[in-house]
């Protein structure tokens, strides 16, 4: 699932704001992981606002400049910098204003979809809802088990009835995970025993409204205790790419190929090397994905969440021109939604996509071409098939590909370092964030700083738009 950019914390899917905790809070160390995603947006909003507000188009065409405290900036970085260096006060106030107003917002949309909501309890779902007088609770609680990973595309006239009879059902079989439901379909992965996950499925296979096959869910080792909590919601996308799917439809995606037909397209690929300049294997994923496992040859773009990916191609239609294109990605979600918007900039000789995704290739080529890791979003991080490692040590550079997440309060983001390091105290993402946690176990800091204020987001552009 691709859930949907960011780490983990931030790479999950976004749920709705419980708006009856919102009132009052006006620092972040109170928020709730969803409320602190909605921060987080307000700050990347404001933070782009304050920039945008210090430009100014020169009299030579094309070129862009700022100016700011008697400076003249002409390049991105530089303007940022001196932005978050000099006016981050000011990047503040304009935040939790921003906040305050999405919250009211939020709280307004809230109370017009109250009479939709009620639709949706009003309809009876308990006929898609398996019986299971005929197993224990203990069956359904304890066991070997097992993550579903899916996803279905198709016409949901309600989406809120798909969302109550999911959480219904996850909730009678005792599953966690995520389901986002919208009106162009329904993702999930969720955890639990095998007999509960095997109803979970029957279930999903006898709906009116999904024609699925056995085939479409992809099943690794695992559990409920892959997952903190059961999150069940209704989105405009089922895959967060940021971009309206009445605008780009996944109806509009590349050809689909099997396994074995995208095994031979990179064999054929490989076989050619340096050669081959009329094709590219495009992985989109995020960096921290492709980082621990990808195919062979293929291009990582270095983007931190799927909904930068439209930016990526965008800047980067030459490098896509008449030629045909290989993609990839975790399930094979991504790829729908990422392929349609490629098509659609008219550039490509043709776009193909892995049927399935790299989980689906894995079951079929366990040592294929795709080597390392595959990152999954839920309490793992990752699977494997294959014992290639292919990421160092972010501290000692040796080999090492799994992750944790970095040890400073509320920072999210992901960090690789093996167990000497750990030891060492090298916990933290960065040395930025290591010398913060170490002065709040100090006590010497109030007020906890933003969680991407440090060195592993300024090096990645957090606004699309400004690359």
């Amino acid at each position: 699932m691709a859930a949907a950019g960011h780490t983990p914390c931030t790479a999950f899917l976004d749920w709705d704001l419980d708006s009856s905790t919102s009132n009052g809070l006006k620092q972040e160390k109170q928020l709730s992981a969803s409320q602190r995603r909605y921060y987080s947006f307000c700050r990347r909003k404001s933070f782009a606002t304050f920039v945008a507000s210090k430009r100014h188009n020169s009299q030579e065409k094309g070129s862009t400049s700022w100016s700011c405290c008697g400076q003249t900036f002409s390049e991105h970085p530089a303007i940022h910098k001196h932005v978050a260096r000099i006016h981050d006060a000011e990047v503040k106030e304009l935040t939790q204003a921003t906040y305050e107003c999405l919250l009211s917002q939020l709280e307004k949309e809230h109370e017009t979809q109250q009479p939709k909501e009620h639709k949706a309890e009003a309809v009876d779902i308990s006929a898609w809802i398996p019986d299971t007088s005929y197993i224990s609770k203990e069956q359904l609680q304890k066991g070997p088990g097992k993550v579903i990973l899916y996803y279905h595309y198709c016409q949901v006239e309600d989406p809120n009835v798909i969302c109550a009879w999911q959480k219904a059902l996850c909730e009678k079989l005792h599953l966690t995970g995520k389901v986002r439901v919208a009106t162009e379909g329904i993702n999930g992965t969720v955890g639990g025993t095998n007999v509960a996950t095997d109803l979970y499925i029957t279930a999903m296979l006898s709906h009116p409204l999904f024609k699925m096959d056995r085939e479409d869910f992809k099943t690794s080792d695992g559990g409920a205790e892959c997952f903190t909590d059961l999150r069940v919601g209704v989105y405009k996308e089922i895959v967060p790419m940021g971009v309206n799917p009445d605008v780009i439809s996944y109806r509009l995606a590349g050809t689909h190929l099997e396994p074995e037909e995208f095994h031979k397209e990179v064999e054929a690929l490989l076989s050619k090397g340096n050669l081959c300049n009329d094709t590219i294997l495009l992985d989109c994923r995020n960096f921290y994905e492709s980082k621990i496992g990808q195919f062979t040859q293929c291009l990582a773009p270095d983007i931190r969440k799927f909904s930068y990916f439209p930016d990526y191609v965008d800047q980067n239609l030459e490098l896509f021109r008449d030629k045909k294109v290989l993609m990839y990605c975790t399930g094979g979600i991504r790829c729908e939604r990422g392929s349609a918007y490629l098509r659609s900039k008219d550039v490509c000789k043709e776009v193909y996509q892995l049927k399935g995704g790299i989980h689906k290739y894995l079951e079929r080529f366990p040592d294929g071409f795709y080597r390392g890791k595959l990152f999954v979003f839920d309490e793992r991080y990752t699977i494997s098939s294959n014992s290639d490692i292919i990421s160092d040590c972010r501290y000692c550079s040796c080999p090492w590909d799994q992750y944790k997440l970095c040890s400073t309060q509320f920072c999210c983001q992901l960090v690789l370092s093996c167990h000497s390091c750990r030891q060492n105290g090298h916990t933290a993402c960065c040395l930025t964030c290591q010398t913060k946690g170490q002065a709040q176990s100090e006590g010497s800091f109030a007020t906890p700083q933003h969680k991407e204020e440090c060195e592993c987001t300024d090096g990645r552009p957090r606004i699309p738009q400004d690359v």
